[in-house]
C-alpha cells in the first residue's frame, strides 16, 4: 500500500521510522478531515488560482495585451483575492454563451439583469463603469437631446446592439453593420450623418483609424451601469469581489488605473 509514493515501513524498520510514518499518516488524515469541514464555499472558490474571463470589449477597455482599463481593474481585484486572471476576446453573443455554459469563468462588461436570460451567470453586485451611448459625427452642430432628435439624420449602428435598435425606429435612413470598423467607415465615406456607439470604445476607434475630425456629440443618449458576471460555479466569489472593487474605489487604485489607461484616448480639451 502506498500514499503519494511514501511507503509504509517494512518489517525490520527501526521504531523511529515506524513512529514517524504513523505520525505522518495520522496527521494527514486529521488535516484532510479538518479541511473538508472548514473549507467554506468562498475559500473553495478562491482555491482556484486562475480565472478565465471573456469579453467583447475593445480598446481602451480591453486588448490582447490585457492592459485595457477593464482588464487592469479585474486583474488587480482578483489578485487581491489570490487569483490570476486571463482575458480572452470573443464576439458579444458567443462570449455570453461560453460564460453561461461554464466554458469560460465569466464575462464583462455587461448591463445589469442578464441573469434572467442567462440563469447560470451571477452578477457581481458592484458596477465596473458606466457605458455612455453617444452619437459620433463630423457634423458637430448636431444636438442629441433625445432619440427623437436623431430622426432627421442618416444613422449607422452595429447589428445586434438591442438598446440602439430599439430606439432608432423611424430614422430617415438606417444602416446596420457587423463591426466597429464598418461602422466608422460609414462616417469616413460620408454614408451616414451620425453613428451610434459607446463613448470610450468610440475614442479607441477614432485613434486606431486616425479620424481626428470625428467627435462625440453631447449629451449622451443613454447611460448604463456595466457589470462583471461569473459562472455560478464561482458564485462564492461574487460578494468578496464586489467588496474588493469598492475598496479599490476608496483607496485610489481604481481611479489611478482609469486615469493611466485612458489618458492617450481621451480627446484634448480646448483651452
Amino acid at each position: 500500500m502506498t500514499l503519494n509514493n511514501h511507503r509504509l515501513p517494512v518489517a525490520g524498520a527501526s521504531n523511529y521510522t515506524l513512529k514517524a510514518s504513523i505520525f505522518f499518516l495520522t496527521s494527514l488524515t486529521l488535516f484532510t478531515q479538518n479541511l473538508s469541514y472548514s473549507q467554506t464555499p468562498e475559500k473553495t472558490a478562491q482555491a482556484q488560482t486562475t480565472i478565465v474571463l471573456n469579453t467583447f470589449a475593445r480598446p481602451p477597455l480591453s486588448n490582447p495585451f490585457q492592459t485595457g482599463m477593464a482588464d487592469l481593474i479585474f486583474i488587480e481585484a482578483f489578485r487581491r483575492l489570490g487569483i490570476t486572471v486571463i482575458v480572452v476576446h470573443l464576439p458579444a453573443e458567443r462570449a455570453l454563451i461560453n460564460a453561461n455554459k461554464g466554458i469560460d469563468d465569466g464575462d464583462f462588461v455587461r448591463v445589469g439583469g442578464l441573469s434572467k436570460l442567462y440563469p447560470n451567470l451571477v452578477q457581481v453586485p458592484e458596477k465596473i463603469m458606466n457605458f455612455e451611448f453617444v452619437a459620433f459625427s463630423r457634423k458637430t452642430n448636431i444636438r442629441t437631446e433625445s432619440w427623437e432628435s436623431l430622426k432627421p439624420y442618416s444613422i449607422g449602428i452595429i447589428r445586434g446592439w438591442k438598446i440602439l435598435e430599439e430606439n432608432v425606429v423611424g430614422a430617415s435612413w438606417l444602416t446596420q453593420v457587423a463591426d466597429p470598423y464598418l461602422l466608422f467607415t460609414l462616417i469616413e465615406n460620408d454614408r451616414a450623418d451620425i453613428i451610434l456607439y459607446e463613448r470610450l470604445e468610440g475614442y479607441g476607434m477614432i485613434k486606431e483609424m486616425e479620424m481626428d475630425d470625428v467627435k462625440a456629440l453631447e449629451p449622451p443618449l443613454v447611460t448604463k451601469e456595466m457589470f462583471l458576471y461569473l459562472h455560478k460555479k464561482h458564485s462564492a466569489l461574487s460578494l468578496p469581489l464586489a467588496k474588493t472593487l469598492r475598496k479599490m474605489k476608496m483607496d485610489g487604485s481604481y481611479v489611478r488605473i482609469i486615469s493611466e489607461s485612458l489618458k492617450s484616448y481621451l480627446p484634448k480639451k480646448n483651452n
